[in-house]
Order: C-alpha cells, then sequence, then structure tokens
C-alpha cells in the first residue's frame, strides 16, 4: 500500500509540472505572454478556492467554521507576506512582485500537501478510489502548475529558478502522502479545516496580489484579459466537473 501512495503522489504532483515545463521551452514567449498567463492565474486559483476547496470542505464543517478557516488563510497570508517585505526586500522597485510570488509558492505547497493527504487516504479506502484520487490530482494540478510558472516568470525569475521552486512546491505532495500513510487514524478529521484554510491563500493571491498587478500593467486588451480569467476557471470548473 505504501508503494502506491508514493508511486501516486509523485504523478500526481512531479508529472503535472509538463504543463509548465512545456510553456518553459517557448521562455521568451512565456515571458510576453506573462500578463495573460498571470490572468489565467487568477481565474485558476479563485476555481481552486471555489469550486474544489471549500466544497470539500463544507461536506464537514458548518456554520461560522467554513468561513473561520479561509479567513484564517487571508490573515496567514497577509501575515507571511509583510514578513517576507519586512526582512527581504532591499530592491523596492521589484521587490513586492517577489513577496507576491513568495505568497503563490506557499500556497501551492500546502494545496500540494492537502492532495498528499487525500491520496493517502483514498488508497486507505480502496485501490480504484485511490486510482480516481490520483488522476483528479494531476487533472487540477496541470492547470495550476501553469499558471504558477507565468506568476513566477512575470515575477522575473530564471527558467531554472521557476522549474527548481515549482518542482520544491509539487514534492510537497509526496511530502503529504507519506504523513498521511502514517497518520491516518489522526489527520482524517483536519482536512476539511485544512483545505478551507488553503481556500484563504488562493483567495489572498488572486484578489491582493495578481489582480492589482493586473491594474497596474494592463492598460490595454482588458477583454482578453477578462477572457483569460475565465479561462482559468473554466479550466478548474471543468477539471471538478471531470
Amino acid at each position: 500500500m505504501f508503494i502506491y501512495i508514493l508511486i501516486a503522489s509523485l504523478v500526481g504532483s512531479v508529472c503535472a509540472l509538463i504543463g509548465g515545463v512545456v510553456l518553459l521551452w517557448k521562455e521568451n514567449l512565456a515571458r510576453k505572454a506573462s500578463l495573460f498567463l498571470l490572468s489565467f492565474a487568477v481565474g485558476a486559483l479563485l476555481g481552486a478556492a471555489f469550486f474544489d476547496l471549500l466544497p470539500e470542505a463544507s461536506e464537514e464543517l458548518q456554520g461560522e467554521a467554513l468561513f473561520l478557516f479561509p479567513l484564517i488563510g487571508i490573515i496567514a497570508a497577509y501575515l507571511f507576506e509583510r514578513f517576507l517585505f519586512w526582512h527581504h526586500c532591499h530592491d523596492l522597485e521589484n521587490c513586492p512582485r517577489r513577496v507576491m510570488s513568495g505568497t503563490v509558492l506557499l500556497g501551492d505547497a500546502v494545496h500540494n500537501f492537502i492532495d498528499g493527504l487525500v491520496i493517502a487516504l483514498s488508497f486507505a479506502i480502496s485501490i480504484p478510489v485511490g486510482i480516481a484520487a490520483t488522476l483528479a490530482v494531476f487533472f487540477h494540478e496541470v492547470p495550476q502548475e501553469i499558471a504558477d510558472f507565468g506568476v513566477l516568470l512575470h515575477a522575473g525569475y530564471s527558467k531554472k529558478k521557476v522549474f527548481f521552486y515549482n518542482l520544491a512546491t509539487a514534492l510537497t505532495t509526496p511530502v503529504g502522502a507519506i504523513l498521511g500513510y502514517f497518520t491516518l487514524p489522526f489527520i482524517h478529521s483536519a482536512l476539511p479545516q485544512l483545505a478551507a484554510f488553503a481556500a484563504g491563500l488562493f483567495i489572498y493571491i488572486a484578489i491582493a496580489d495578481l489582480l492589482p498587478e493586473l491594474h497596474r500593467e494592463t492598460r490595454t486588451r482588458g477583454l482578453v484579459h477578462i477572457l483569460f480569467m475565465l479561462l482559468g476557471l473554466a479550466a478548474l470548473r471543468l477539471v471538478g466537473i471531470l
């Protein structure tokens, strides 16, 4: 069972980087399109929060709890950004983008960690359920990773750093899967809270970081950017339906 969980978590996360890797093959083109990828990321993050994480959390959380943990996630993302700004910002012109990208990576790491827990719990039910969960993780991670690659490219990171940072966050999925395997009796009840917390992180990143960046950078083609946001939302919604 353990080896199934480990392989499935690697397939669901690391293999999902393929979309971003394809993007990096055309790095110059990708950098030119980074604002459109940023718009796509807004839709993808909001789609992950409202079509995936919050509905999952609502199956167990009721009343105030369903709103409390996203709120904690939003506040945690803000405090994380303030910490990065206070301690790591020496270049005031470029630092806001680096702070933004750091928050994106934090949100992705938390999300991937939860995916690993879900894979472990699914295989504990049965192998077919585990396979289905792995496929679901893979297909919703592909558009998410493309969006993350676009955000980091827009922030000015090199191709190697973009790949390395996304690989590092992808590896939190097997970490979550391994932890989930050894702590199955204890962590099952905490998954709804973790999902709601991650939703708060994603909502903050989309609303507080990415949308203001789009307002600052985009002065033309507003309709095209709205279209890319809707594509991000549609991609996550379609994956959820499938």
